[in-house]
């Protein structure tokens, strides 16, 4: 059986939750493929796409079973091109499950064969979200228990350009 999984998100910035979620999946799956989403849908994203795609990539860069790849356009059709059956998602409240049941529907709707796994987040990261970190960045505050050494220094080099 193929056991290849696509983590999407737009990982604007990724944090140590994201971090561990694939640490985790890389135990459960083959190899975990980190979707870094050009299309932030309705919302504007802070790094760009080539930014973002370097600091996933150097977030794994230890770990061989884990790809990174920047994309564009449907879910559906980037997880056809990897070969992968499996789309995992992080759901930290109710309201998170809620969309994330919507999302995979109508993923399920377009590509019968794509099945889409949830995961909770490790009680450590249960609160931590890229939006929150941007946000604490913005006003010069301490991110390092939320990201990477890597993604700080980027984050504060953004603030203060």
């Amino acid at each position: 059986m193929n056991k290849i999984v696509v983590y999407p998100g737009t990982f604007d910035p990724i944090t140590l939750g994201h971090v561990d979620m694939v640490m985790r999946a890389a135990k459960l799956f083959e190899r975990v493929i980190v979707a870094v989403s050009d299309d932030p849908g309705e919302k504007t994203t802070f790094l760009t796409l080539d930014q973002r795609v370097t600091l996933a990539k150097e977030s794994f860069k230890s770990m061989s079973t884990v790809d990174v790849v920047g994309f564009s356009g449907l879910l559906v059709d980037f997880a056809k091109k990897q070969r992968a059956n499996l789309v995992l998602r992080g759901v930290r409240a109710v309201s998170d499950f809620d969309f994330e049941m919507q999302l995979a529907s109508m993923n399920r709707a377009m590509l019968p064969s794509l099945e889409t796994i949830f995961l909770t987040p490790s009680a450590d990261y249960a609160y931590v979200s890229s939006s929150l970190v941007r946000e604490i960045a913005k006003h010069q505050g301490d991110i390092s228990s939320f990201v990477a050494p890597h993604v700080k220094m980027t984050m504060e080099k953004k603030f203060k350009a």
